[in-house]
C-alpha cells in the first residue's frame, strides 16, 4: 500500500511539475506570437499577372508560381491523398497529434538532434506562415502554441486550403494548382488517383523526390502514398492496383500564356514595381490592360514583317561569325554546339553553322544539333550589302554566299528553313483610340529580347513632314483656309556664309498651289512660307495643344519642315486631337488592377474622354485673314537655336501616371479631356488628312496606298526627314488613330535607297496599311458631322476664289467668316521663277 501511495504521490508530483513547466512554457513562448486570425484574410505570395482587356495572360512575373484554391476546388482525392501521406488524424487531433510528438522526441533524443518534427497539417501551416525553418525546441514550442490557437480559431476546411495553397510542391510550384499544371498541364479536378498521389508524396522532399529529375524516386514516393491511401481506405484495392501500375507521365509545363506583348508587360511590370516594389511580385495582382490579342499581335506582325522587307531590300550582310576557313580544320560537334549556346533564337530566326555548302544547297546544324538544308531558291535573295544606297549583284549559286565555317542565321518558313539574318533597321508602332486614349497595341522594336528599348515611347526621332498638320491648323487658326494659295516654289535663304535651302521631295515645284493641296503633295516650301505667314513664336506656341512638350520644339523656320523631336506616342496623341473632334485625350494602357482573389478592384481607370455633344469651348478662330506679303520675307531667327538633346521630353509617365488607387470607379460621371483646338478646325484638317489618301482632280495624295483597305473614313499623313533618316506615317481610320516610325537606332544612319528611296509613303506606311486592315475589321465606317461654325463653299479649284462660268469647281470647307467673297478673274501664271532668276513653264 505504501508504494502504491508513494508512486501515486510521485505521479501525481509530475503532472503538477509537468502542468506547471507547461504552463510556463506556453507562458514564455506565447510571448510577441502573432495573432492567427490574421490567416482568415491572408495574403499568399501569388505571381503579378499582365492580362488584355479580354482576360488573356500575357506575362507572368515572380519567383513562385500560385494559384489559390477555395476547399471547394479542390477535389476529394487531393485531401485525401495528403491527410493519408502528413496527418492520419487530421479530422480527429486539436492541431497537435500527441503519438507524432512523442515519436519525434523519441528520435531526436536518439539521434541527439531534432531531426524530424511529427507536424500535424496545422503544424506546418503554423510554420510556414509565422516561424523560420530553424530546428529547435523554442521553435517547436512556439509552432505547438500556434496550432493549437489556430484549430480553435480556424475551420479543418480552412486550414487544409491554407496548406494546400501554401505548400511548396518543387520546380517553383507553390500549391496544388500550380503543382498540377506545372507536371501534369491539368487543373486539380483533373487528376487522376495515381497524379494525385504522386504530388501528396512531394511536399516532405520537393527536390528529392522531383519527377522530372527522379523519377525513380518520385515512383516510390507515389507507391507509398498510394499504400497509405489504401490502408487508410482512401481507396480501394482494384483502384491501388489500377494507380500503382501506371508510369511516371510528367512534364514541364510553363505558364500559359495565351499571347506574348513584351513591350506591354514590361511596361505594366515596370509600372507595378515603381508602386509596390518587390511587393508586385509576391501580391498577386492582376494588371488588366486595354490591348487586345487581335490588335496586338497584328502590330508585331506588321512591323517584323516590313522591317525584314526592308532588310532583305538592303541585301545580305553576311555571316554573324566566321568559325573557320577553307583553308582551316573544320570544327567537331562539340565546339560547335559550345558556340551556338552563347546565342539565342529572335522572332523566329536561330543560329546555326554551315558544315557543307554546295551550288544548290548547304547543310546547316543548330543549336539542338539538328541538321537542316537551306536551298538556293530559300537563300537567293542575298546579294551582297554595300552601302545604304547600293547592293552587289545576286547570288548565281548557293557556295557564292554559304561557305563551311559560317555562323548564320536561319528561319523556318513554310516548312522549309531558309537564310535570315537579324535586322539592322528598327520600328515603332502606336495605336490608340482617339476617344479616350485607350492604347489599342504598342510595338516597341523589332524583339524585345534583342533590344529593351522602347521606341514607341522613349524614341524621340525627328517628325519630318508628318508634323505638317500641325502646323496648317495654326495657320487656319489665324485665318488662312484651305484654298489660300501659297507658292509651291523654291526657297533660297543665306545666313552669313550658310545657306538653306528647303526642298520638295521629289524636288518639282507647279507655282500657286491651294493649301490642300500642298498639304496632301506634302510640299516643304509652301510648308515654310505658311509658317512664315503666321510666325515662328505663334507656331510653336499652338503646337503644345496638341500635347508636344514645349522643350522639344525647334524655333525656327526647320520647324516647317518637321526638326522637332518627338516620340511616336506623342505624335500619335496629337494626331489624336485632330481626329476626335479637338480634344487632348491622355493615352493610358492600364484599365484596372485586381488584387490575388479577383474580387477586389483597388483600381479602375477612368479616361477623360471627347465630348462628342459638347459645345466648342474654343471658338477663337481669327476670322481676318493674316497678310501674305511676308511669306518670301526671311524670319529674324537670332537666338533661335534648336533644343537641347538633353532637355527633350519623352513621355514622362504619359502612358503610366501617379495613379491613386483608391480610384475604384464609384463615380461613373463622363470625364472630358480639354478642348484645345476648335472642333471646326479638326473638322477641316481631318478632311484635309483624306485628301493626302484620296487625292484630288489632278493630284494625287502621298498617302495614296491607304485606298488599299477600301474605306472612306481613313487619313493619314506621311513624313520623312533629312536624308531619309527617319520615316513616318500617322493616320486614323473609325476612331483609331495609329502612327508609325522606322529607321536606325543610330541617327547618323540613313535608310538609303535600293530599287526605291525610302520614305514615309513606301516604308512606313505599309506598315500602318497591314496593321489597320486588321484593327479595323470590326470598327464601323463613321461619317463626320459638320460643326456648326463651318460651311461649305463651292470655289474655282485654281484660284480658290469663288468661281466664274465655265471655271473648274469643288467644294471646300471653311470657317464661317474665312470663306472666299471675290470671285476669280484671271488665270493663274503658267510660270515659276525661282530666286536665281530662272523660269520655268508649268503647263
Amino acid at each position: 500500500m505504501k508504494v502504491l501511495k508513494f508512486f501515486l504521490k510521485f505521479f501525481i508530483g509530475c503532472f503538477l511539475c509537468g502542468l506547471v513547466i507547461a504552463i510556463a512554457g506556453y507562458t514564455y513562448y506565447s510571448k510577441d506570437l502573432p495573432d492567427v486570425t490574421t490567416l482568415k484574410n491572408v495574403r499568399l505570395q501569388t505571381p503579378l499577372q499582365i492580362l488584355s482587356k479580354d482576360g488573356e495572360l500575357i506575362a507572368i512575373f515572380g519567383e513562385r508560381r500560385r494559384t489559390p484554391l477555395k476547399y471547394n476546388e479542390i477535389p476529394p482525392v487531393v485531401v485525401n491523398a495528403v491527410i493519408a501521406t502528413e496527418d492520419a488524424r487530421f479530422y480527429e487531433h486539436f492541431g497537435i497529434d500527441p503519438v507524432g510528438i512523442v515519436r519525434a522526441m523519441y528520435i531526436g533524443l536518439k539521434q541527439k538532434g531534432f531531426s524530424q518534427g511529427g507536424s500535424t497539417i496545422t503544424q506546418q501551416v503554423a510554420k510556414n506562415f509565422f516561424l523560420t525553418p530553424e530546428k529547435s525546441i523554442s521553435r517547436k514550442a512556439k509552432e505547438i502554441i500556434l496550432a493549437i490557437r489556430m484549430e480553435k480559431e480556424l475551420t479543418k476546411e480552412e486550414i487544409m486550403t491554407l496548406y494546400l495553397n501554401m505548400i511548396n510542391f518543387g520546380s517553383r510550384a507553390y500549391g496544388v494548382a500550380a503543382a498540377s499544371y506545372t507536371f501534369f498541364g491539368k487543373t486539380p479536378e483533373q487528376l487522376t488517383i495515381d497524379e494525385a498521389a504522386l504530388l501528396a508524396g512531394l511536399p516532405n522532399a520537393p527536390s528529392a523526390y522531383n519527377p522530372i529529375s527522379h523519377p525513380e524516386r518520385a515512383r516510390t514516393r507515389r507507391d507509398w502514398v498510394l499504400g497509405r491511401m489504401l490502408d487508410q481506405s482512401y481507396i480501394t484495392q482494384s483502384q491501388y492496383n489500377e494507380a500503382i501500375s501506371k508510369p511516371i507521365n510528367v512534364s514541364y509545363h510553363a505558364p500559359q500564356i495565351e499571347f506574348s506583348a513584351p513591350y506591354i508587360a514590361e511596361m505594366a511590370r515596370q509600372f507595378m514595381y515603381d508602386k509596390f516594389g518587390e511587393n508586385a511580385y509576391t501580391d498577386g495582382y492582376k494588371v488588366y490592360t486595354t490591348i487586345s490579342k487581335t490588335d496586338q499581335l497584328a502590330a508585331e506582325q506588321a512591323v517584323q514583317k516590313n522591317i525584314i522587307d526592308y532588310d532583305i531590300r538592303h541585301g545580305y550582310r553576311g555571316p554573324e561569325k566566321i568559325l573557320w576557313k577553307n583553308n582551316e580544320k573544320a570544327w567537331d560537334d562539340d565546339q560547335i554546339q559550345n558556340t551556338l549556346k552563347k546565342y539565342s533564337c529572335y522572332s523566329g530566326m536561330c543560329p546555326g553553322v554551315v558544315t557543307q555548302s554546295s551550288d544548290v544547297e548547304a547543310n546547316v546544324v543548330l543549336t539542338d544539333k539538328s541538321k537542316i538544308v537551306i536551298a538556293f531558291q530559300d537563300m537567293k535573295w542575298a546579294r551582297p550589302f554595300i552601302s545604304d544606297t547600293k547592293q552587289g549583284s545576286f547570288p548565281k549559286k548557293v557556295s557564292d554566299t554559304l561557305k563551311p565555317g559560317q555562323l548564320i542565321w536561319v528561319k523556318k518558313i513554310n516548312d522549309k528553313w531558309a537564310l535570315a539574318q537579324i535586322p539592322a533597321v528598327n520600328a515603332a508602332l502606336v495605336s490608340l483610340d482617339s476617344d479616350n486614349g485607350a492604347i489599342k497595341a504598342i510595338v516597341g522594336g523589332y524583339d524585345f529580347y534583342l533590344s529593351k528599348f522602347n521606341r514607341a515611347t522613349q524614341a524621340l526621332r525627328q517628325l519630318g513632314s508628318n508634323i505638317k498638320p500641325f502646323i496648317y491648323t495654326a495657320t487656319l487658326e489665324k485665318g488662312l483656309t484651305m484654298a489660300t494659295l501659297l507658292n509651291d516654289a523654291p526657297i533660297v535663304r543665306s545666313t552669313g556664309s550658310a545657306t538653306w535651302r528647303p526642298k520638295n521631295s521629289p524636288p518639282s515645284y507647279a507655282g500657286p498651289l491651294r493649301l490642300r493641296i500642298g498639304l496632301g503633295m506634302s510640299k516643304n516650301v509652301m510648308m515654310v512660307r505658311a509658317l512664315r505667314a503666321v510666325g515662328i513664336e505663334y507656331v510653336a506656341n499652338y503646337l503644345e495643344r496638341f500635347g508636344f512638350p514645349k522643350e522639344n520644339i525647334s524655333l525656327n523656320e526647320s520647324l516647317a519642315l518637321g526638326s522637332a523631336s518627338f516620340t511616336p506616342l506623342q505624335v500619335a496623341r496629337a494626331y489624336s486631337v485632330i481626329v476626335n473632334g479637338g480634344y487632348l485625350i491622355s493615352p493610358y494602357l492600364i484599365e484596372k488592377i485586381e488584387d490575388n482573389n479577383g474580387s477586389d478592384v483597388i483600381y479602375q481607370h477612368q479616361p477623360l474622354i471627347a465630348c462628342k455633344n459638347c459645345t466648342d469651348e474654343v471658338i477663337n478662330t481669327e476670322s481676318t485673314p493674316v497678310s501674305l506679303n511676308n511669306v518670301e520675307n526671311e524670319i529674324d531667327e537670332s537666338g533661335n537655336e534648336e533644343p537641347e538633346q538633353a532637355n527633350l521630353k519623352s513621355d514622362d509617365n504619359m502612358v503610366l501616371p501617379n495613379i491613386n488607387l483608391d480610384n475604384k470607379a464609384t463615380d461613373v460621371t463622363p470625364k472630358y479631356a480639354p478642348q484645345t483646338i476648335n472642333g471646326g478646325l479638326a473638322f477641316i484638317m481631318k478632311d484635309g488628312l483624306r485628301s493626302i489618301v484620296f487625292g484630288g482632280s489632278n493630284w494625287q495624295g502621298t498617302a495614296w496606298r491607304v485606298k488599299a483597305l477600301g474605306r472612306k473614313d481613313v487619313g493619314g499623313k506621311t513624313g520623312t526627314t533629312n536624308e531619309s533618316k527617319d520615316v513616318w506615317f500617322s493616320g486614323f481610320g473609325g476612331n483609331i488613330v495609329t502612327t508609325v516610325w522606322m529607321g536606325f537606332d543610330d541617327h547618323r544612319r540613313k535608310l538609303g535607297r535600293t530599287i526605291r528611296a525610302e520614305a514615309g509613303a513606301v516604308t512606313a506606311n505599309p506598315v500602318w496599311v497591314d496593321y489597320m486592315k486588321i484593327a479595323l475589321q470590326d470598327v464601323p465606317i463613321t461619317e463626320d458631322t459638320k460643326p456648326e461654325n463651318v460651311i461649305s463653299v463651292t470655289i474655282d479649284q485654281k484660284t480658290g476664289l469663288l468661281p466664274q462660268s465655265g471655271s473648274k469647281t469643288m467644294s471646300e470647307y471653311f470657317i464661317k467668316g474665312t470663306e472666299p467673297t471675290s470671285y476669280a478673274t484671271q488665270e493663274v501664271d503658267t510660270s515659276v521663277t525661282d530666286s536665281e532668276g530662272n523660269t520655268q513653264e508649268l503647263f
